[in-house]
């Protein structure tokens, strides 16, 4: 811990952080070198103003499927004249928001630095959600423009202008000579950088903004991490690790893949990018590149655990793989380990709102706190409150997280009541989670107090489900629960009740979700019930419906 921080807070308990006078747990990292607040900076301009020079000699980005690279002069020559086309062509200024709704292409990231270098808001979205879904994100983020894949664009509202990605009048945005580059604009670091698309447990999902401000901390972070890695590899004798190829099996629209692109190009790495995810692309995609380290959700160390092809193939280029978007439980963790006992696994946990991490392992020994997910992030602050009485708690209790610090977001765009409720006005962001820290400062995530289903590492919220469930003319009421699977970690299954007198099947109730909704929202499982068990004030006991569900399933395994 630096020592101003221990002269400020004489309290502190330099093993778990946790100041009891104040009731507040700090960082016992050491504090990033962040620039000054007042100077004028975006994350882009920050993440290039690290890259060494000369430039790295190594590809920027990888698309996996082909094997096109990417170099940096390339990248970097790419995303300025696509920033000038945009400036003079499309004739975007700081401020504006600009959809992007794309799979995981090369354009993808250079469009990314382009806009933000600017001072233009990207607001990615999911490729596959329904015209509802986009229209409702419309509604929030109101961007003057979209850049979509042609199969997407005519599912957009038609009052948005649309840009077709690959299309000629794309490619003569970042390719026509006669366009000057763009002017050097004032963006504040306050300002913000994007607009992710988050989903709320109390129906439709929010628009979360993050600044430059958020998105420079998160990068800073990171290369505290990666010192504070090298440094211990180096004192125990390591030899240096080979230049990191990160996989990016993660879509880009979602804040863990938008990161890890983003940190990827700061610390002059190469990211492998799949344009959608596959098992065994995934694995021959870590072979033939040599990837050394692979962003991925719990599931998918089940799957390779399990897996022979995973045996078969040369993973020996794989250090880390650095798992997020779902808690990791220790039986999985202790599992892989015994199968890959030279990969080490990082865990992490981070919400939309906190712009992505806030705490994680660094280092072979933190990488055994199995069940962890690591100690809070440089410069940030916690609290564990009892949700009952609000009472701050201390090590080894168990309440709601609150986290404040500089990668807390600026807010939900317009719902201000919704911001209010998740940060307070000292800048609390209250995560709804269940969580604890140790007497050593590692944070444990017990349970969600919010209600998203995890699948697949993506958010599914019930009630969205359920409002469209209950439209259904043959539904009489209807509830939906996360139920525990080993390879998606929770799927969505459906408590219905039936109006009188109908036949309703599953495979019915399936299919009517499944037009409204992105495919990863589907309901994977459903249940005929006669009622659904409610608190008195009508609040749906999901609890109650889980035991439930376990307990069908145990009835049926004994027949």
């Amino acid at each position: 811990m630096a020592a101003d921080r221990q002269v400020q807070f004489a309290g502190i308990d330099p093993r778990s952080g946790f100041c009891a006078a104040a009731r507040t747990f700090y960082s016992t990292r050491s504090p990033c070198s962040l620039p000054p607040e007042s100077l004028p900076m975006t994350a882009a301009a920050y993440a290039f103003s690290l890259l060494s020079s000369p430039l790295p000699d190594r590809p920027a980005l990888v698309e996996s499927a082909t094997g096109i690279a990417v170099s940096y002069p390339s990248f970097l020559a790419a995303v300025r004249s696509l920033a000038g086309g945009l400036w003079s062509t499309v004739g975007l200024r700081p401020g504006d928001v600009a959809l992007v709704v794309a799979p995981s292409r090369l354009d993808v990231p250079i469009l990314h630095f382009a806009l933000m270098s600017i001072g233009v808001v990207v607001s990615p979205s999911n490729p596959l959600s329904t015209p509802e879904e986009y229209a409702h994100q419309v509604l929030l983020s109101r961007p003057v423009v979209a850049f979509a894949v042609a199969e997407v664009a005519a599912k957009l509202p038609r009052h948005v202008r649309c840009v077709v990605i690959g299309s000629d009048e794309y490619k003569r945005l970042a390719s026509d000579g006669r366009q000057a580059p763009p002017p050097v604009v004032a963006v504040k670091q306050s300002d913000t950088a994007a607009v992710l698309y988050s989903s709320g447990t109390t129906g439709r999902v929010k628009a979360v903004a993050v600044t430059h401000r958020n998105l420079i901390a998160l990068i800073c972070t990171h290369f505290k991490n990666a010192e504070m890695a090298e440094r211990q590899a180096a004192e125990a004798g390591e030899e240096p690790r080979p230049p990191t190829v990160t996989l990016v099996p993660i879509p880009l629209f979602h804040v863990f893949g938008f990161m890890m692109a983003l940190r990827s190009v700061a610390m002059g790495d190469t990211a492998v990018l799949m344009e959608r995810f596959d098992f065994i692309a995934a694995l021959r995609a870590i072979e033939r590149y040599r990837v050394t380290l692979l962003p991925a959700a719990p599931p998918l160390l089940v799957a390779m655990i399990k897996s022979e092809e995973a045996r078969r193939r040369d993973l020996s280029s794989l250090l880390v793989i650095g798992v997020g978007g779902a808690p990791l439980g220790r039986e999985v963790a202790e599992r892989f380990a015994a199968v890959f006992p030279n990969v080490q696994i990082v865990q992490g946990y981070g919400l939309t709102e906190s712009s992505g991490s806030v705490a994680a392992t660094v280092g072979p020994e933190e990488s055994k706190a199995y069940g962890s997910v690591g100690k809070l992030a440089s410069d940030l602050q916690a609290k564990i409150v009892d949700p009952a009485t609000g009472e701050e708690l201390g090590p080894g209790q168990r309440g709601e997280l609150w986290v404040r610090g500089p990668i807390v977001m600026k807010g939900y765009v317009g719902d201000d009541e919704a911001t209010a409720a998740t940060v307070d006005s000292e800048g609390w962001l209250k995560t709804g989670d269940l969580c604890y820290f140790n007497e050593d400062g590692f944070l444990y995530i017990v349970d969600r107090l919010k209600e998203l289903i995890k699948y697949k590492g993506y958010q599914v919220p019930p009630a969205e489900l359920e409002h469209i469930l209950q439209s259904h003319p043959e539904i009489a009421d209807a509830a939906v629960i996360p139920y525990p699977d080993e390879e998606a970690g929770q799927l969505p299954m459906a408590f219905i009740v039936r109006q009188p007198g109908s036949n309703l099947t599953e495979e019915q109730v399936k299919d009517y979700v499944a037009k409204h909704v992105a495919p990863y929202k589907k309901v994977r499982r459903v249940a005929f019930v006669t009622a659904i068990p409610k608190s008195p004030a009508g609040k749906i006991l999901r609890r109650e419906i889980v035991q439930q569900a376990l307990s069908m399933v145990a009835s049926n395994s004994k027949l």
